[in-house]
């Protein structure tokens, strides 16, 4: 499902118009993204919970040369799923 498929999913079980069911899926995510650039997370119970993670600085390899290289820290997002939602893909 692309962005554009949701919003028009979102149109049509709310009742609202595409161009309103855009801003709302819109403003969802962007509100999503900030919260966890602030290093809070997002719990949606039912659904599931947004996170960052941190992976420390390592040592990795190139595998064409074999040498040595310093990977830095970083930290990603993780999404894990409540079980409501689990349980709804399982069936």
């Amino acid at each position: 499902m692309t962005k554009t498929e949701l919003v028009s999913k979102v149109a049509e079980k709310a009742g609202l118009s595409k161009k309103d069911a855009e801003k709302s899926t819109a403003a969802v995510i962007d509100s999503i993204v900030e919260t966890l650039a602030g290093g809070d997370k997002v719990q949606l119970v039912g659904f599931g919970t947004f996170e960052v993670h941190h992976r420390p600085e390592r040592v990795g390899h190139n595998p064409r040369t074999k040498e040595e290289i310093t990977i830095p820290e970083s930290d990603y997002p993780v999404f894990k799923a409540g079980k409501s939602f689990k349980d709804a893909v399982a069936k």
